[in-house]
């Protein structure tokens, strides 16, 4: 009897896969750099636009403060603004925002009890009225419109506990044809906001672009740069929006948001929108997003606008 050639079986593990690096806040494919991410509170009433910076952040979380008007959270981490401003004073919502990504927050000031608030979540905090450098008074604005800053120089101040690159918040898909609202969703062209009285933004799709562009009402909202201001991804985000026992001038009631738990929300992407339940399990913990079965719903790689509407009072109509 003839035997055949014996072949030692391939007792190897299988090789593992090659996932290629990723900014963690927009999904783009790349390798992150070695900072923290940097939020700045920037204002959003008509004497603050145009603002400088605004389109390159990462991602930007646009909130109702008190007297009904909107006010931005900017976060940076893949990209370095040479300027960035006008940068106004901490809110109650900030830390809830914030403290899962552990960076950094540059403010002009806040409230002893905010303040409290901010420091209590981590965050390492960059004050103007604290004397934190890197913050200035421009001459071509009114105060208190006028406070801008340097994020370099924010990024020197980072503390030996704030050095980490910030983790994945929303999660993304490889490619923008692969995101959810591309695959599942529906056709839109518009996205009209009701945030409150005083904030009616809204979004429009251009394909030519890939991006849904800003509006402020009727009026194209641009960066001090000239460039409009657009979105990868739209997220829409319904929370309820009580106020808290902090005042404001003339004693006006300071509001937040309630994030953590669930509840409804929307994801825009390639001119496309779907249905999605926002989770968050703590102050710590990110945001998540899935469909209304239960499966990731994951964002284009790009930068991200969050839209915050307060539930019962706020809407979102799509065109």
């Amino acid at each position: 009897m003839v035997q055949g050639p014996t072949i030692a079986p391939d007792k190897g593990p299988a090789p593992v896969p090659v996932v290629p690096p990723t900014w963690p806040l927009t999904g783009v494919a790349g390798e992150p750099a070695a900072r923290p991410s940097l939020a700045v509170k920037i204002e959003n009433t008509a004497v603050a636009r145009p603002q400088t910076g605004l389109e390159q952040a990462d991602v930007v979380w646009e909130t109702i403060v008190e007297f009904d008007v909107s006010r931005f959270i900017a976060v940076y981490h893949s990209q370095v603004p040479g300027e960035v401003g006008p940068i106004r004073s901490v809110r109650p919502m900030d830390p809830l925002i914030l403290a899962p990504m552990h960076g950094l927050l540059a403010f002009s000031g806040g409230q002893p009890g905010i303040l409290d608030l901010v420091e209590a979540s981590g965050v390492q905090m960059i004050s103007q009225d604290a004397g934190a450098p890197g913050m200035y008074r421009v001459r071509d604005r009114a105060a208190p419109h006028n406070v801008y800053g340097t994020p370099q120089t924010f990024w020197d101040q980072a503390d030996a506990d704030h050095q980490a690159p910030p983790g994945e918040q929303f999660t993304f898909a490889r490619s923008a044809d692969r995101a959810t609202a591309v695959v599942a969703g529906a056709p839109a062209s518009t996205l009209a906001f009701r945030l409150s009285p005083a904030s009616s933004p809204s979004w429009t799709w251009d394909a030519g672009s890939g991006t849904w562009l800003r509006s402020e009402g009727s009026a194209p909202a641009t960066a001090r740069s000239g460039a409009r201001l657009s979105a990868v991804n739209v997220v829409s985000i319904a929370a309820a929006h009580p106020n808290t026992g902090f005042g404001a001038q003339g004693g006006a009631p300071v509001p937040t948001y309630e994030l953590i738990g669930s509840g409804e929300g929307v994801a825009a992407t390639g001119g496309r929108t779907i249905p999605v339940r926002w989770q968050k399990e703590s102050q710590d913990a990110p945001m998540r997003l899935f469909t209304m079965d239960g499966a990731p719903a994951d964002l284009a790689p790009g930068n991200t606008w969050v839209e915050l509407v307060p539930a019962g009072s706020g809407s979102l109509t799509i065109g």
